[in-house]
């Protein structure tokens, strides 16, 4: 075969990581030298993140108190791929309940600085430590008063000299085959700024209340969602006396707005009884028993199981579920039926 069919039928594969010996590619490579590569990739970027645990110590902790004790914002800053993990990192801040924003640092020296006041913390990340747009803000931050957290893999980098804090992730080998595309040090970046937004986070009162107060949309706030949300109250909330007719009871379900599937039956004082539906009625009719004069008492549900406002609606869905009802009656510490839960509110919330 001559040289050149040779060459052309050997199959390249791609460069090793650092500390490979593997050639870098000519052409394409074949499955197995993909797939080989990127679980490198992926080896070297978990070593990455581990790795970062080892500069832990009181500086993180330090950092964690500021962070804690911030009477303004918390202000992340960084360049390029850093400042896409700062971007991220303070959107984390923000949905945990801490006042956060991201100071592009390219625009803070044209004006943007008006965003930090006294007061405020930096979170200033860096790989190299060297950005030359970061270390422009660090006499700015000084005059401020303003405390600067650097994340960094360089503790004697300027911005590590310039900062009052220093988090280290160590220095990391990109999982790049140049070594130079940001990828292990901006994996271990990430780490490191969630490690410490969740050591925050749990050092402070912060519940599923708060969280869904800040997560009102899409499948996280449905999580956390409470039935009060929901249900029907005031004059959405069909109620009737245990003392009235049926001709009353499905006068109140079809005047009542958003025509509600059921009624929930109150003794004089307001505490649930029974509940009687839709689906009572038709089977009274399917059954041929059409006296609408005849007491409510007589022909509701009686002990319906019920749920309280603070019930999660999750919860509550699952239960209709297992009951196969479309309604569930909500009551008060005291008994009191102070709503309803259907299924087409529900549905609406794209619950069910």
């Amino acid at each position: 075969m001559p040289r050149s069919s040779r060459a052309a039928a050997k199959k390249p594969r791609l460069r090793a990581l650092p500390g490979r010996s593997t050639p870098a590619p000519s052409s394409e490579p074949d499955d197995e030298a993909l797939l080989a590569y990127a679980r490198d990739v992926l080896e070297v970027e978990a070593r990455a993140v581990l790795g970062a645990t080892a500069g832990l110590g009181q500086p993180f902790v330090r950092a964690a108190r500021l962070v804690r004790a911030c009477a303004g914002q918390v202000i992340v800053t960084g360049m390029g791929k850093a400042g896409h993990i700062g971007q991220k990192l303070s959107a984390t801040l923000a949905s945990t309940g801490i006042r956060s924003v991201f100071l592009h640092p390219a625009e803070a020296v044209h004006g943007d600085l008006g965003r930090v006041a006294r007061g405020d913390v930096i979170l200033a990340m860096s790989n190299s430590g060297a950005t030359e747009e970061l270390l422009r803000l660090l006499p700015a931050f000084k005059r401020m008063a303003t405390p600067v957290i650097a994340l960094t893999g360089d503790t004697n980098s300027a911005l590590a000299k310039g900062a009052d804090v220093v988090l280290d992730i160590g220095r990391i080998e990109e999982a790049c085959p140049m070594g130079m595309v940001p990828t292990a040090s901006t994996a271990a970046l990430h780490a490191l700024g969630d490690a410490l937004v969740m050591a925050v986070m749990r050092s402070r009162t912060f519940g599923t209340d708060e969280y869904a107060l800040l997560h009102p949309g899409g499948k996280l706030g449905r999580s956390v969602q409470r039935v009060f949300e929901l249900m029907r109250t005031g004059d959405t909330n069909p109620l009737v006396r245990d003392t009235a007719t049926l001709t009353e009871v499905v006068g109140v379900m079809t005047k009542t707005p958003g025509r509600p599937g059921a009624a929930c039956v109150v003794d004089r004082k307001g505490r649930l009884v029974g509940i009687f539906t839709d689906g009572d009625l038709r089977r009274r009719v399917e059954q041929g028993k059409t006296d609408f004069t005849v007491s409510v008492r007589e022909v509701m549900g009686k002990n319906p199981r019920c749920v309280t406002p603070e019930t999660l609606v999750m919860a509550a869905t699952a239960q209709m579920r297992e009951l196969k009802v479309d309604q569930l009656p909500v009551v008060d510490a005291e008994g009191r039926a102070v709503g309803l839960l259907d299924v087409q509110d529900l549905l609406a919330a794209k619950f069910v």
